[in-house]
């Protein structure tokens, strides 16, 4: 931590500011540069709710200097969006019908400083549903691009009740969809809810950008009629609790998985036209489930180490162990060091040696710095010495590895008020290899440019649609894009007189890439390379006039510990200076970039280190062939013959350091849609293009002995638009039950969570808010009765306060901890540092101790800890205490199991929730929360019933408001006269 500057982050704190209904209307923060560190900016950005508390405006510090606005939103009565108006990504209109279904979305509207709307570039979805009579699924969707004709761009087709379908769990789920790219069959299903075996078929002509799908009437022969004949199944079987066992490909490969008691994988192996390989011998975790130590089927050993006390990762080492064949070598040696946030400041490689050159010290390390926002400002580091200056080409490989030679080069980043990467300034002193890469940033949006296309930010808008996605990527090169702002075409190489180089993309109804289709001319002939995505596996062929060429299956394997691992098989095309099967293991770093590939011996086939940004600085391979077979890189994504990476919902420019096109998940990474990572790009990475996220974001809870407990807690699920990758990755991590405290109904998050086979559980309760002792027990219920089918993860907005006061919760319930404040400091030690915000919510898990029968609970003025610096007290004057700090003396314990606790006082906290099953899931019996035992000798107000937590098969009854103010007025009454009585 030598690294760190305290003096830059002093007296710079980030301050909410709150109005009288406890909403943000500000957020401050305090902007230093570590060059000029007695300068301070004050940046404030600025929030605007109606009468009814829902938001209509935001501001960042730059765009409201002039009083203009990132996004304004209009609600319905219910704080439904109804329209949304993003400086960024255009006006959006989303309507809902009766039943909260989405009926149509019109965006791509543009508006001018005038207020005048232009719907010329506008695209209008439309959802059709089934009837009254049936359980209103999904059935189509039509596009309509304004001057074009409606397209019915996906169909639904459900599977009925024979016992053809029942025999393969079909019945009543969506077996065909017809999307944009073709058709995707649901041929069978696991009674985990896995689907055991899809076909792929795709459209006709699929290859040509112009071919648009519009499945038209409601025949399905018409619609087939439009699909290729070619198909591409995949099978997969998993365990009984949904866990993939094998998969085979449509290829015929073979992959198969073995996991240790815990769920975690401890082998896999692939099999190829007969042969099979072991791709992981072995992996070893921590109890904290992080990994440890990893052996590959090439006998390469990787090794992980992490800090104590914060368990960030701090070193992965990459080696061939002593009785290797081909030698023992250690082949990486990543340490890491970070400032007290978890800023990384320090990447160093002690696999290589320190070299001299042209009377420097060239150091295998790279050093970071930032300002107080932890945004980087400079970086220092090696780069090959003909690297060039960056661009969008790639430079050209070192053959072989050791011929390289390194020089120092040092990267300085500017940003404006809004977030926006504004200059890089590359120094390289010893080759002179300096220059300036410069973003023009529009004046009234953060869409930007490289200056080669436009000094000027007035002009930084007509270079974007409506939408806000780029038109231009380079000088002459014009970007195409479908009408769901998927990117359709770029071309790399324009002529005047002749074809132009292209590159086309295919896309299916989640917008992810399932086709990619190339074309360049070389010697004066026309060459077309096609890639098809398929799962666990890429279909690679090239062609030209004469034909085919090269036909190349590249096997991805789904799960090899932390290296991504493929194998290249040829049927046709070999290169002659590469077996056919070849295995290449990829060793990533922090963030997931491809640093180090390994052959299936364990010898090095290429190196590769790279800016922060993005852009390669490092590149050597032990042959030139092999070289152009590097598939995965920065980020662990793919690179397109135009320089641009695909991330899965977004292409990404590693020159500029900006996405190409407005973030899809709107504000999830902050009001400037198009800013990469929070612009820290060495300690964040994006997995998917939506928004930045530190790796194992996921907190399983471990147990006292260091084991892990089968429930977790996480943040934010409900409202991540990344739905169906995050239920996905749940489903893999063996979680089968969701509960969400939320008091909205998020239909989406249900939906994605179903279709995955995990159960979702509503659990109404807000935030801010301390729990009932009947929703904890309720809760606790749950999770005895659904952790018998798997495991459980519990979510609120930020997984800390309510997550964590429920999770804690569970640690007095199964026994582990025996008294509140252990219980508080465990789930701060072993979940999160910041479980259970407020004082309210310490309380409630005292009353839960003690309505179990467990050791008093300390008062907790005596608890010398932090707490929420703006929420920690709320409720504290109606805060009923516990059995050691009761604030009213002989209470009816009956009634302390049921007081929640906010700002706004005592509640009756009913455990009122809702429970959506997946169709196929295994359902466990309906559950009834046991009654707390109490001490009820003495009791002042006896013969008042208790109060009983609903049972979740029962219907909830809801009595009306007359009849709770009449009960809440009369149980006033009753303890007055008690407390008279007394006297």
């Amino acid at each position: 931590m030598s690294g760190t500057n305290n003096t830059l982050y002093q007296r710079t704190p980030d301050i909410t500011v709150v109005d009288n209904r406890g909403l943000t209307v500000r957020d401050i923060a305090y902007y230093r540069h570590p060059d000029t560190v007695t300068v301070t900016d004050e940046r404030i950005i600025q929030l605007k709710y109606n009468a009814r508390g829902f938001m209509t405006h935001s501001a960042d510090p730059r765009l409201s200097q002039t009083a203009q606005t990132n996004f304004m939103y209009l609600t319905d009565l219910s704080g439904n969006i109804l329209r949304t108006l993003s400086a960024d990504a255009g006006t959006t209109i989303a309507l809902n019908d009766a039943a909260g279904r989405l009926l149509m979305i019109v965006s791509g509207i543009s508006t001018n400083d005038e207020g005048h709307v232009d719907c010329s570039q506008a695209v209008t979805s439309s959802y059709k549903y089934e009837g009254n009579t049936l359980p209103g699924r999904p059935l189509s969707i039509t596009d309509h691009v304004t001057g074009d004709i409606a397209r019915v761009s996906e169909r639904f087709v459900y599977a009925g009740h024979t016992e053809t379908e029942k025999n393969v769990n079909l019945a009543g789920i969506c077996v065909s969809h017809y999307d944009t790219a073709g058709l995707i069959h649901t041929d069978s299903v696991a009674l985990t809810g896995m689907s055991s075996s899809v076909t792929l078929r795709l459209l006709k002509n699929a290859d040509d950008p112009d071919t648009v799908a519009n499945w038209q009437g409601e025949e399905m022969s018409a619609w087939n009629d439009q699909l290729a004949m070619q198909s591409y199944t995949t099978l997969t079987t998993t365990d009984a609790s949904g866990l993939p066992l094998m998969t085979t490909d449509a290829a015929g490969n073979l992959q198969r998985m073995k996991y240790d008691v815990a769920g975690m994988l401890s082998g896999s192996w692939l099999k190829v036209k007969g042969v099979e390989k072991a791709i992981i011998q072995s992996l070893a975790y921590s109890a904290a489930g992080q990994k440890l130590r990893e052996v590959h089927g090439n006998g390469v050993v990787t090794t992980y180490s992490y800090e104590p006390q914060t368990l960030r990762l701090m070193g992965i080492t990459t080696a061939r162990p002593a009785g290797h064949v081909a030698g023992a070598k250690i082949l990486q040696d990543l340490r890491y060091e970070y400032d007290p946030v978890g800023n990384v400041l320090c990447i160093t490689n002690d696999a290589e040696e320190t070299r001299f050159w042209r009377n420097q010290k060239v150091v295998p390390e790279s050093r970071y710095h930032y300002d107080s926002l932890y945004q980087l400002v400079s970086t220092t580091g090696r780069e090959m010495a003909n690297v060039g200056q960056q661009g969008s080409d790639l430079p050209p490989a070192t053959v072989p590895i050791d011929n390289c030679t390194y020089t120092n080069y040092t990267r300085n980043f500017s940003y404006d008020r809004g977030g926006n990467l504004t200059q890089i300034r590359h120094s390289a002193p010893a080759t002179n290899n300096n220059y300036t890469t410069s973003i023009t940033i529009s004046d009234r949006t953060n869409r930007g440019v490289l200056s080669t296309l436009t000094g000027e930010s007035s002009e930084v808008d007509a270079l974007f649609t409506a939408r806000g996605v780029q038109k231009q990527l380079q000088p002459g090169q014009q970007l195409s894009w479908t009408a769901r702002a998927e990117l359709l075409q770029v071309a790399p190489v324009s002529r005047d007189a002749d074809d132009n180089d292209s590159e086309s993309y295919r896309y299916d109804g989640s917008s992810l890439r399932v086709l990619k289709v190339s074309t360049q001319k070389t010697n004066n002939s026309l060459q077309s390379k096609r890639v098809l995505y398929l799962p666990g596996l890429e279909m690679r062929s090239t062609a030209n006039s004469s034909g085919l060429t090269e036909d190349l299956q590249v096997i991805t394997v789904g799960e090899a510990g932390r290296a991504q691992v493929r194998m290249l098989y040829w049927e046709r095309g070999k290169p002659a200076d590469i077996s056919n099967g070849q295995l290449r293991y990829s060793y990533d770093n922090l963030v997931g970039s491809t640093g180090l590939e390994v052959d299936g011996d364990g010898v090095v086939i290429s190196q590769e280190e790279y800016y922060p940004y993005g852009g390669t600085a490092v590149w050597a391979a032990r042959s030139a062939i092999e070289a152009d077979y590097k598939i995965l890189r920065y980020s662990g994504k793919e690179r397109d013959a135009t320089g641009l990476y695909y991330y899965g919902y977004r292409y990404y420019q590693p020159w500029a350091g900006r996405w190409l096109s407005a973030d899809p998940a709107g504000t999830m990474d902050g009001l400037n849609l198009y800013r990469m990572v929070k612009n820290n790009p060495v300690t964040y990475t994006d997995k998917n293009g939506f928004f930045a996220e530190k790796p194992n974001g996921f907190n399983w809870v471990r147990r006292a002995d260091g084991g892990q407990h089968n429930f977790a807690g996480m943040s934010l699920f409900s409202v991540n638009e990344n739905l169906d990758r995050k239920a996905e990755y749940l489903k893999n991590q063996g979680v089968r039950t969701v509960i969400a405290l939320e008091s909205n109904n998020y239909q989406a998050s249900k939906e994605a969570l179903n279709k995955q086979g995990i159960t979702f559980i509503l659990f109404p309760i807000n935030d801010w808010h301390a729990p009932s002792v009947n929703q904890l027990a309720a809760y606790n219920a749950l999770v005895d009765e659904y952790s018998k089918t798997g495991k459980v993860a519990t979510h609120c907005w930020g997984g800390m306060g309510r997550t964590g006061v429920f999770l804690a919760s569970r640690l007095l319930h199964i026994g582990e901890e025996n008294n509140a404040q252990n219980a508080l400091l465990a789930a701060r030690e072993r979940y999160h540092d910041k479980s259970v915000e407020m004082k309210a919510q310490y309380n409630a898990l005292a009353r839960l101790s003690d309505s179990i029968g467990l050791e008093p609970s300390v008062k907790v003025s005596s608890l010398q800890i932090h707490w929420d610096n703006q929420h920690g007290d709320d409720g504290m004057y109606a805060d009923p205490g516990h059995q050691n700090a009761k604030k009213y003396a002989g209470v009816d314990e009956n009634w302390m199991r049921s007081v929640a606790v906010s700002e706004a006082g005592m509640s009756e906290g009913v455990p009122d929730y809702k429970i959506f099953s997946p169709k196929l899931a295994l359902k466990p019996k309906p559950v009834v929360a046991p009654a707390p035992v109490m001490n009820t000798q003495n009791d002042p107000l006896e013969g008042i019933p208790p109060f009983i937590p609903k049972s979740a098969a029962a219907p909830v009854n809801k009595t009306s408001l007359w009849s709770r103010f009449t009960s809440f007025v009369s149980g006033i009454f009753r303890r007055l006269f008690s407390f008279i009585r007394r006297k």
